[in-house]
């Protein structure tokens, strides 16, 4: 594992890289979409503080959220299993992952989250749900029924930047007495729901 400076250093490298990229396409679904530095680093934080164990991240993209989730997976010796639908995204986040010694404690799937999560029985004490928010309210019964350990966290990416498109799954989760929420202002700002 490389030291924090050099890890920071490829993170920085890596995120002015894709922010490039993103900046040159005007079709949104061409754009990586990855989070902030600073919500990598607070759900890194996160990981760590709530000591995590298994962790699902839905929406891979090219894996710079994963390589967050995973720095802290390495010292919580938590296993990630990470979802996306485009594969040619996932070989580059599997090069990432390799690249700065962290692939062994991601499992990268290619695949449709619905199925993935209609199909999956265990549960989750980490979720990061950072994919196509038009899916959100379809995911929501699977996400709650995979989130029922004491404590378990789910954590939602660009609930105040594209507030309108999440409207409706805030509006469910509001509403199921089983859990608490609230919206931290970092980045594109993160939504934490915890089972009580």
């Amino acid at each position: 594992m490389m030291n924090p400076d050099k890890f920071e250093k490829f993170m920085q490298e890596l995120y002015e890289k894709f922010h490039m990229h993103d900046l040159k396409q005007n079709d949104r679904l061409h754009r990586y979409r990855n989070i902030e530095p600073e919500s990598g680093q607070f759900l890194s934080m996160l990981i760590r503080a709530q000591q995590s164990k298994k962790i699902l991240e839905i929406g891979t993209s090219t894996g710079y959220s994963t390589l967050w989730l995973a720095k802290a997976a390495r010292q919580t010796q938590a296993k990630i299993t990470t979802l996306e639908l485009d594969a040619e995204r996932v070989d580059q986040a599997k090069q990432y992952a390799t690249e700065i010694d962290l692939a062994d404690v991601i499992d990268f799937k290619v695949g449709d989250a619905q199925v993935y999560l209609e199909a999956m029985l265990e549960g989750f004490d980490f979720i990061l749900l950072d994919a196509e928010r038009d899916a959100y309210v379809s995911y929501w019964p699977h996400l709650s029924r995979l989130l029922k350990i004491k404590g378990g966290l789910l954590v939602v990416d660009n609930v105040i930047s594209h507030a309108a498109e999440v409207k409706e799954f805030i509006t469910l989760i509001q509403q199921d007495p089983r859990f608490i929420m609230m919206t931290v202002p970092i980045g594109a700002g993160l939504l934490m729901v915890e089972f009580r």
